[in-house]
């Protein structure tokens, strides 16, 4: 059910030439990094996916030296900078006993974001650590900080592996119920699923697919339709259900056919409850009242997929905000893992995904720069409900 994204993420940094690439041979036991003397060989991140027991599988990401320079050495910086913040937890790589101003860097730029690291002196076979620095690091990070390895010691890659475990926090790998604390044993939920020209062809999408697994998961009863068999669907069930969770396009079809009594929302905001900034979207989303003629809105989409006449992000949100305000908008829309706009204070408004293919830390990542800077930050889910004039009806069951 998991997409590769979704598996906790572990960077590997340093400066070009520090054993980065063998490191990641090392622990994956592949030859996944291309390993040369020549510095710089490492151009663009390299991932690679590896079970660590009692985790579970994680994405290994090998990065370029933030030593390179050059024009095209600072663009390969850049990208390297650009995985740290993205990362569940860096390891920041340094030898031959030089602990350094790139280090330094490295190190406060985790400490900044809240994000764990691990000190990994590298080529020690070839560099004997000195002491004094084993001695400052230690005081200054804590020795659970601080590991050494060479990668010809097999001996030290499950104590290495047992470090980074320590170190990895159980959030990045213990996936949290969509229906967390909403349903319980024995519940009928029913799922509205619409199938158009954006739905994936022979397959239903990665939100509904963990909607229906966290169903069964509580030993509930769940109940698959789309919009227009969904009113037949309520007069067949016995009990009425404690919660109907729709594709957020169909809010308004849905909304009208579901008694009011009746729970309601969207996958879309149950996974923006689960893993996003779920707080400041709640607070963001009413700020689609107060949008102007002129302003720019960006939408966020964690993921890229072909675009039809019916896309959600690119086609009829832009449209719902437009009718819905009466301005004039101009609507931008990033995809994957495009980069940001470098002056995000051009938008009066940031609309993210469900972020199904991404994790928590990605997701938050992307978001907090627009965050820090003041701007509005809502959810397709959330936004949808709120154009449609259901967006209390659709949040009221998180409200406890």
């Amino acid at each position: 059910m998991k997409g590769s994204e979704l598996k906790p993420h572990i960077g590997l940094f340093g400066r070009r030439n520090y054993g980065k690439s063998s490191l990641v041979n090392f622990l994956t036991g592949q030859t996944v990094s291309i390993v040369s003397s020549e510095a710089g060989t490492t151009t663009d991140p390299v991932k690679k996916t590896m079970e660590i027991s009692g985790i579970g599988p994680v994405v290994w990401i090998d990065t370029a030296g933030v030593d390179d320079d050059g024009y095209l050495g600072s663009m390969r910086v850049e990208k390297t900078l650009r995985v740290l913040p993205e990362v569940d937890l860096a390891l920041i790589l340094f030898t031959n006993n030089l602990f350094d101003i790139d280090e330094i860097r490295l190190v406060d730029a985790c400490q900044s974001a809240g994000k764990p690291f691990l000190l990994v002196y590298t080529q020690s076979d070839k560099f004997k650590p000195e002491q004094h620095i084993i001695d400052f690091l230690t005081a200054k990070y804590g020795a659970e900080r601080l590991f050494v390895v060479s990668i010809f010691d097999q001996r030290l890659r499950t104590p290495l592996c047992d470090r980074i475990k320590s170190l990895l926090p159980e959030s990045s790998y213990v996936r949290k119920s969509t229906l967390a604390g909403i349903v319980a044993h024995g519940d009928n939920v029913v799922m509205v699923t619409p199938i158009d020209s954006s739905a994936p062809e022979g397959r239903m999408i990665l939100p509904q697919v963990q909607v229906l697994r966290d169903i069964l998961d509580l030993n509930a009863k769940a109940f698959v339709t789309q919009p227009d068999e969904l009113q037949s669907l309520l007069s067949d069930i016995k009990n009425p259900p404690s919660l109907v969770v729709t594709d957020s396009q169909a809010f308004a079809k849905v909304s009208a056919i579901v008694p009011t009594e009746v729970p309601l929302t969207s996958f879309s905001i149950l996974l923006a409850r689960n893993k996003g900034l779920f707080k400041e979207y709640i607070a963001g989303t009413p700020k689609i009242s107060k949008l102007h003629d002129g302003d720019r809105v960006l939408l966020l989409e964690s993921c890229t997929h072909n675009v039809t006449c019916e896309d959600i992000g690119r086609v009829k949100l832009p449209a719902l905000l437009r009718k819905f305000t009466g301005k004039q908008l101009t609507c931008d829309v990033i995809a994957g893992a495009s980069p940001m706009p470098e002056n995000l204070s051009d938008y009066s408004l940031v609309v993210q995904c469900g972020g199904c293919v991404v994790t928590h830390q990605q997701l938050v990542a992307r978001l907090m720069p627009a965050v820090q800077a003041g701007i509005p930050v809502s959810n397709y889910g959330l936004a949808l409900a709120y154009v449609n004039g259901i967006f209390d009806r659709a949040t009221k069951i998180f409200n406890h």
